[in-house]
Formats: structure tokens, sequence, C-alpha cells
């Protein structure tokens, strides 16, 4: 090349003074072009990096009990969290003063941070309880593809652990499960009574539940799913076998959804995939204040419509409970229930009426 012709290349084109040559454009044109797909498998990387809290609970939602059969190290074990991992009993920072303690329990392919973080307009019920409230705020995180009664003797352990090594510091006890976290916990109860001469210690500290869109008589979702696969391996053909056995490999915790087992012996009735099979009646705990609190997407919540949808995930009237509407309650069993119209089931997790009505009933 020319003295000539590299100055010709470094000098201001005929488009205007000041502005890059052609050459200079097209070269540089090239480079984003060709770093693109990098930029984005970074981009990808850094998301899946940021969101991984999220990726993980999902993951075993989906398939948690695969996993776990098969010791894979991203199966969860349910285990208190602070500070974004796991803590055993005896490590957790619980402080000095003997406190009220509020145990939250997350739903299905949930984890610990949606009591915690979230919008800044989005009121988050443990930060703000244990500031507002005066408790002290601890969070569980599971395994939710798991059967409910696995995930309900792990949690009874789990109280156990914590009250025998703490007993100076917990004065008393409140639960708080949103969706399948509700059913884990009340699963936990049956097993910490399941020997009425000897309950497990945390029973007796036990004074609240709060239940937040809790599916007590099963997810229409679920059984919908369920039908469906029986319908496809019914018509037996290979496309529709091959379908029903693809649907057929959510996860245990998914399947239980159904009718709500609580117990290991309800799953494991060989009627279990029956339309109506036998289910273990799991009553209020007594001397324990059960607050149902139930989300509508209507205005108002009497119609058949939201007796079946509800919130859109749980429907009102398995929310209610058949247990829990039931006016005829031995007298020592204290349950409420709240309606929220125009709240779904993930705006339950952060709505300032809910927050409320938390607090409130958790000071008194």
């Amino acid at each position: 090349m020319t003295e000539e012709d590299s100055a010709a290349d470094s000098a201001p084109d005929s488009e205007g003074a000041g502005k890059p040559s052609r050459w200079r454009r097209a070269t540089a044109a090239a480079r984003r072009a060709v770093s693109l797909p990098f930029n984005g498998l970074d981009y990808l990387y850094r998301t899946g990096q940021t969101y991984q809290h999220f990726t993980l609970p999902i993951l075993n939602g989906a398939i948690g009990d695969q996993l776990a059969a098969r010791h894979d190290r991203r199966a969860i074990q349910m285990s208190f969290r602070q500070h974004n991992a796991d803590v055993p009993v005896a490590r957790l920072q619980l402080g000095r003063e003997r406190q009220k303690t509020v145990v939250f329990l997350h739903g299905l392919m949930g984890d610990e941070q949606i009591w915690q973080a979230g919008a800044p307009n989005a009121p988050r019920y443990g930060p703000l309880l244990q500031r507002e409230a005066g408790v002290r705020c601890l969070y569980v995180r599971y395994n939710s593809g798991l059967h409910i009664s696995h995930n309900g003797q792990l949690f009874n352990e789990l109280l156990t652990d914590l009250v025998t090594t703490y007993p100076e510091l917990i004065s008393e006890l409140v639960l708080i499960g949103h969706s399948m976290g509700g059913l884990v916990i009340r699963s936990a109860g049956y097993y910490g009574t399941r020997e009425p001469k000897q309950p497990a210690p945390w029973i007796a500290r036990l004074r609240s539940v709060f239940l937040l869109g809790v599916p007590n008589e099963g997810s229409f979702l679920e059984q919908n799913s369920h039908l469906t696969s029986v319908v496809l391996r019914k018509i037996d053909i290979a496309p529709t076998r091959l379908l029903s056995k693809a649907m057929d490999q959510r996860s245990s915790g998914i399947k239980d959804l159904r009718h709500a087992f609580l117990v290991d012996e309800d799953w494991q009735n060989p009627h279990a995939d029956d339309l109506f099979p036998p289910r273990t009646t799991v009553p209020p705990l007594p001397g324990v204040h059960y607050h149902v609190l139930v989300g509508s997407l209507l205005k108002t919540a009497s119609s058949a419509l939201d007796h079946y949808f509800g919130d859109g995930l749980v429907g009102g009237g398995s929310a209610i409970g058949r247990i829990f509407g039931n006016p005829a309650l031995p007298a020592d069993n204290q349950v409420a229930t709240k309606v929220f119209p125009k709240l779904n089931h993930g705006t339950l997790l952060s709505n300032p009426e809910v927050y409320q009505y938390l607090q409130e009933h958790i000071k008194q």
C-alpha cells in the first residue's frame, strides 16, 4: 500500500469531516457482528447466575424427587436459610433475646426469597414483621418435588431440633405457609402429634398457623393434568402413550397436590390414582389458631366460578377446605377465614392488606 492509499484510508471521507471512513465503519460493524453471539452467551450466563435462586427451586419442584433418588448435588436439602446459604440449626444467628419466632415456608418451585425480596412498592412480610411486630423471622428452603408427607416429616424434625437447641430463646412459634408450604405445615403437625402421649416439643410452643392460598382439598390444575394423562393412556396409540409417559414424569410433590395427600399412607394406597381416592383426615391441631387466607380473582367470592378457580391456581373451595370450613369443629379448634378479593395466587405474597392482617394477628 502506498502512502497515498494509506492517507486516503485514514482521511475523512466525502460524507463529512470528522466522520470515520467507510472502511473503519465496516470493520467496527464486523467486530460487533462477530462478538454478538459471545455477548449473548455472556448475558445469558450472567442472567442465570443472577436468578439462580429461581432456577434451582424450579428444577427441584419439577423433578426434585428424581434428583434426590440419585443423590444429585442439585437436590435441595431442607434447611433454615440465612444470608443466602443453608445454615445448620446449631449455627443459626438468633441473638440473645427471648422472642416469638415466625417460620416461613414457600410453595411449589419457590424459595425463601419470596418472603424477603421483591419490587420496592411491594411489602415483603418477613423483614416488615421483624421490624414492626417485634418478632424473629426464620426462613426454610425445601425440595418441593418430594412427597408432601416426606417434607412434613423433615419439617417436624427441623422444628424439633430448633426448639430443643434454643429452648430459652423461643417463647412462641408461628408458622406461615404459602400454597404447598401450608400443606407441609399441616403434614408436620400430623407427624408431630402421631404419638399423642409424647408429641414433638415444638407443638407445645405453636400458637398460630397462617395458610396463604393453600390447596387444602387439592389443586384443580393437577387434577386436570392427571385426567389428561389417563385419557391419553386410554387412547393407547404410540404418540399418546409417549405424551402420557412424559406427563407422568412430573414430581411426587406435584402429584400429591392432586388431592392434598399429607401422609405416606395416602400416596402409597393402591387406589391413590382413583378419581376419589381415600385420604387421611388431618384436622387442625387443638389449641392452635389457624388463619386461612384466601385469594380471589373476582370482586366477590361467593360464586361457583370462584369456588373452582379462586386465585387462579387454587380454587376458593379448596383453599377454605372442608375441615377448616366445618362449623362443627370442636370448641378447642380456632379457625379464622378471610377472603381477599381481586388477588391472585402470587400477589397473596406481597399485598398491604394481607400484611396488615398478618401483623395484627401475630402481635396479639
